[in-house]
Formats: C-alpha cells, sequence, structure tokens
C-alpha cells in the first residue's frame, strides 16, 4: 500500500528502491542470519543473533547515509521534513532496519 503522499513520497520510494536492488545480498544475508537465530541451540543463539545484529547496523548505516547525503542540500526546516519522511517510509518497509534510524 502506497505510503501517505507528502512532498518528498516519490522521492523516497526511489531512493528505497535502489537500496534494495544495490543492497539486495545484504537483505539476503540478514533474513538468513535471522533464520540461523531462530534455529540455533542455546549454546549458539547468542552468537547468532550478534551475527544479525551486525547486518542489521550495516543496513541501518547504509540507508542513514543515504538520508543523510541528501538531506545534507537541503535547508533545516525542508531537511528535518525529509528525514521524517524517510524514517517512516523505512518504518513501513524494511522494518528490521527501522530499530534505530534515528
Amino acid at each position: 500500500m502506497p505510503f501517505a503522499r507528502g512532498r518528498f513520497a516519490d522521492l523516497v520510494e526511489r531512493q528505497l528502491d535502489l537500496f534494495v536492488g544495490e543492497q539486495a545480498g545484504l537483505l539476503r544475508d540478514v533474513e538468513a542470519a535471522l533464520r540461523s537465530y531462530n534455529t540455533a541451540s542455546r549454546d549458539e543463539a547468542e552468537e547468532r543473533y550478534g551475527d544479525y545484529l551486525d547486518l542489521v547496523d550495516t543496513g541501518q548505516d547504509a540507508l542513514a547515509e543515504l538520508r543523510d547525503t541528501y538531506a545534507g542540500t537541503l535547508d533545516e526546516e525542508t531537511a528535518e521534513t525529509y528525514r521524517d519522511a524517510f524514517n517512516e517510509r523505512v518504518r513501513r518497509r524494511l522494518p528490521r532496519f527501522a530499530l534505530e534510524l534515528e
């Protein structure tokens, strides 16, 4: 379902499409790491969860860089509006990466 059509809706959607395409391997690795954690024995679970979190952190860093690079081209008020739109769409479309995307 499309998100609210705000000033940056189309831009953010295109940026996330690009991220998903460029980071397809990372997205697969995140899902595989989560499956590995979910099926791990008690002895391995902590390490597997750490592996998963490392991959999520990598994705969050890439998304934050994408967001902040574009926001840096805007005036402060407009950048805040853009960041809010970007973060909201990530929460809806890529929730695993929205844990601490601020």
